[in-house]
């Protein structure tokens, strides 16, 4: 249930819709928006009577949502969720591109390509310090040392950091370090993972796991929503097919498909995607031709030299030259990107 109310409803007024929600057993939840203020309510909804809400104080509408999954959905608000960084912002009509390579492998690395990269006008540097890897025995990511230099690499380039988390105990250690918090596909439902992530208020990537449905998708968005936490960015990055000649299959129906539920942003991995350097480009510019919010490319200084994912990566020129294609079909499709240097 949602109930509507006017930005310029008093304090008092507020509070006393959201105790008698409480009272009801249920949990109110405030959504933030720019031409109303809304509650939503979740808990055993099927309990309350609507015409006890719309005959409040400052309450013009008490509307049923019908979804399943409830705060992420568009019947809750109807304007897109736009995340401000200050100095960029992801959901708006701004592009936004993330960027860097798969995992931190040395001091030296990653202040190259963070250098790199904040020529080219980048304002979000992707690495992982803690990797989840399919073989035990592959590189694992530096761990702790990894974050350190992740954080030396936010303050001296002022770039905003987005790594990821694989477990509750490292997650104070990621949270202290990231401006945005990544699930990956492998721990897009576990839920007590998420619960926790949301919780820290920090805005959270959530990718799409790799044979999650969109409805499993923004089910699991809405657990972190249910913390009060309303920076949540989704990501496709392919699922699992029958198909063998790509890593995944790369599924761009989803995104306007997404885009038409919720109210939350949507990127696209072309690089987990398709999984083959040579092809992320085309890849990428079909993902902003159907209406992604943002692009995250693996980026690696030497991709033949990569401890993990090189053969997805491209290299600072080839991410330039695509850069350069994205100005061009950005207003085409009613964004706003531009080139802004030249790499080094």
């Amino acid at each position: 249930m949602l109930i509507i109310m006017g930005l310029e409803a008093p304090r008092e007024d507020i509070e006393k819709v959201k105790t008698k929600i409480e009272l009801c057993g249920c949990i109110p939840h405030e959504i933030p928006g720019s031409s109303k203020l809304a509650i939503g309510i979740t808990g055993p909804t099927n309990k309350l009577n609507e015409d006890d809400f719309q005959l409040m104080p400052s309450v013009h509408e008490v509307v049923r949502v019908t979804k399943k999954f409830k705060l992420v959905s568009r019947q809750m608000k109807s304007e897109d969720t736009v995340i401000d960084f200050g100095n960029a912002k992801i959901g708006s009509k701004e592009l936004a591109i993330i960027a860097g390579p798969c995992s931190v492998e040395s001091r030296e690395q990653m202040f190259l390509i963070a250098d790199q990269l904040k020529n080219m006008g980048i304002n979000f540097l992707r690495a992982g310090a803690y990797k989840p890897r399919s073989s035990p025995y592959s590189f694992q990511g530096m761990k702790e040392e990894g974050l350190k230099i992740l954080d030396e690499v936010k303050n001296k380039f002022d770039i905003k950091i987005v790594t990821e988390v694989l477990n509750p105990g490292t997650l104070p250690l990621v949270a202290e370090v990231a401006d945005i918090i990544q699930v990956g596909a492998r721990n897009m439902q576990n839920f007590n993972l998420i619960e926790e992530v949301g919780k820290t208020g920090k805005p959270v990537l959530l990718k799409r796991g790799m044979s999650a449905t969109v409805e499993d998708l923004l089910l699991s968005a809405e657990y972190i929503l249910a913390q009060d936490n309303y920076n949540v960015i989704l990501c496709e990055r392919g699922i699992r097919t029958f198909e063998t000649s790509t890593r995944n299959t790369l599924d761009l129906n989803a995104v306007p498909v997404i885009k038409s539920y919720t109210h939350l942003p949507v990127i696209v991995d072309p690089s987990h995607g398709i999984g083959i350097g040579d092809k992320i480009a085309p890849m990428a510019l079909a993902s902003v031709a159907c209406g992604a919010d943002g692009l995250m490319i693996e980026v690696h200084p030497n991709p033949a030299e990569a401890m993990s994912d090189g053969f997805q990566s491209l290299n600072p020129k080839q991410f330039e030259k695509l850069l350069g294609k994205l100005s061009q079909l950005a207003p085409i499709v009613d964004k706003e990107f531009e080139l802004c240097r030249t790499v080094k």
